[in-house]
This record gives structure tokens, C-alpha cells and sequence, in this order.
């Protein structure tokens, strides 16, 4: 089981679109010296929905490579096509990832025993252990504790990723699914109390800005250190709040940019942070310590 802080890595790109290779290799670097557990690679931070099924395979593949075991790599491999999301499955298991993480299947609103079958058709597929992801406000389908209980029971499901920010669901999922199965907050302003509740670590877009504090908070939290923990937290609450401004990953490129580690590239239909909010995103980074 990962446990603590894993980040959910931007895809750097150009201003034209394309992929910032040199740049990956400066994030990846940049999350092994700052203690960031796993790195998450092609997840929605990460772009998945705006790049081709050849580019994902391509960061995947180069993000494992460069690693060369140094820190494990999740891959992003779901989608709203179960074949679609074996073949990425098969495919982060062919160049060595250590898990995949398989968003609930978007748009099409499939029923509780839909999602059982989608998941369990994957599982069955490829045997690379899987953590599920559960994000009702991107995806409209919420995953129920019961369903996640059932999948929690076929060998290669070894956790889930719950962003519905319901901290009561950890006690919920671990009574259903037992102790053994990992549960990674989705939600970063939630992720202390996940933590304290008996989470198992998170999946964060904070971490891209703030690895080392985000992984000392997981520490002091999983450890029972309740005032540092509090005290961590407080400090990263600004970018919690302000790295949503506007869609995830449009702020953190922004702030990852400010940094100086990426180009500003973003693929359509998002688009860079508007000048709106460029102080607001400022002065939360200050507040946080890291401008």
C-alpha cells in the first residue's frame, strides 16, 4: 500500500500544445527530492481528457522510464469506454507502472451495477492493482460505499481515490471493505480531517506546488500529530482555496509557471488562468510560503 502525499502531476506543455518533455523531467525531479510518495501520471490534472490515446501512452510510458524506480507511478488509465480503459490498463502494466487509477465512467451515468461491471471487466482484463476513482462532481455518477465494498473484494482493486470531500465516508468504506483496502482523499481542503478519520493518504493537486508541506501533513496527521498537522494545513488552505479559481489544472499550470518549472501551456478547451485572478492565486502562493 502507498501511503502519504501523491501528486497529481500537470502535463507540461508548450504555448503551441505540445508536450514539454524537458519540463516533465524537471517536475518528476522535483517530487523525488520533496518526498511526494507516487507520482499520479495522466489523471484529469494531468490533462488525460485533451490528449491522444498515443500521447497518453507516451507519458506514461516516459514518466515510469525516467523514474527508473526511484518513486512508483500511478497511471491514469480510466475512461467511459471499459475497452478503451483496458487498453490503457494493459498498457501502463506492459511498461512497468506500479498501479492504475480508473475514474468512474463519465457522461454515460452508469447505474451502481454498471460501474460494478465496468470495474470488474478491467480487473479481470489486466492484472495490475487498481485504485478506483470517485469524483461525482466531474463524472455525475457517485460511487456508493456498497459498490466500492464489492469491488474492494476482487484481488487487483486495492483502493479508491474519494474526492466527494465527505470525510464521513472513510469510516463508512473501511467498515465495508476492511482495512486492507487504501483510502486516498480526492479533495485537498478535506484531506487533514480525511487523514485524522483513518485515511491512507491523497491524490493532490497541491502537492504539484507544495510537495514537501502536503507529505509532512500526511505524516503528522497519519502519525496522530493533531497540532502540527492543524498547523500544516492552515498554511496550505490558501492554495486549497485558490488552486480552484477556475477549472483544475488552469490554476496550478498558472502557479507551476509562476515557478518557473513549466511553459504556460494548456490545450483548448481550457485555457490559461484569467488576469482576474493572477493576484489572488499571487497572494494565496505567499501566504503558503512558496513565492
Amino acid at each position: 500500500m502507498i501511503t502519504g502525499s501523491m501528486v497529481a502531476l500537470v502535463t507540461p506543455m508548450s504555448e503551441d500544445g505540445s508536450i514539454h518533455w524537458e519540463s516533465l523531467e524537471q517536475l518528476l525531479d522535483f517530487h523525488i527530492e520533496n518526498k511526494t510518495q507516487a507520482i499520479v501520471s495522466m489523471g484529469t490534472t494531468g490533462e488525460s481528457t485533451t490528449l491522444s490515446m498515443a500521447e497518453h501512452k507516451s507519458v506514461v510510458k516516459f514518466t515510469v522510464e525516467y523514474c527508473a524506480g526511484r518513486i512508483p507511478v500511478v497511471a491514469g488509465t480510466g475512461a467511459n469506454n471499459t475497452m478503451e480503459a483496458i487498453e490503457l490498463t494493459r498498457a501502463a502494466a506492459e511498461v512497468g507502472a506500479s498501479m492504475g487509477l480508473s475514474v468512474v465512467p463519465y457522461y454515460n451515468k452508469p447505474s451502481q451495477e454498471g460501474l460494478y461491471q465496468h470495474f470488474k471487466t478491467i480487473a479481470a482484463a489486466v492484472d495490475l492493482p487498481m485504485i478506483l476513482y470517485n469524483v461525482p462532481s466531474r463524472t455525475v455518477t457517485d460511487m456508493s460505499n456498497e459498490t466500492i465494498a464489492r469491488l474492494s473484494r476482487i484481488d487487483n482493486i486495492v483502493g479508491v481515490k474519494e474526492a466527494t470531500g465527505d470525510v464521513s465516508r472513510v469510516k463508512a468504506i473501511k467498515q465495508l471493505a476492511g482495512q486492507d483496502f487504501a483510502l486516498y482523499s480526492g479533495d485537498d481542503a478535506t484531506s487533514k480531517d480525511f487523514l485524522l478519520e483513518g485515511g491512507d493518504g491523497l491524490i493532490s493537486v497541491t502537492a504539484n506546488v507544495s510537495p514537501l508541506a502536503m507529505q509532512n501533513m500526511c505524516e503528522a496527521a497519519m502519525s496522530g500529530n493533531l497540532e502540527l498537522a492543524e498547523r500544516l494545513d492552515n498554511l496550505l488552505q490558501p492554495l486549497h482555496k485558490n488552486l480552484f479559481l477556475e477549472s483544475n489544472p488552469v490554476p496550478v499550470k498558472w502557479a507551476l509557471h509562476l515557478m518557473g518549472l513549466i511553459p504556460p501551456g494548456i490545450r483548448l478547451p481550457l485555457v490559461p488562468l484569467h488576469s482576474q485572478y493572477h493576484e489572488t492565486l499571487k497572494h494565496a502562493m505567499m501566504e503558503s510560503g512558496i513565492l
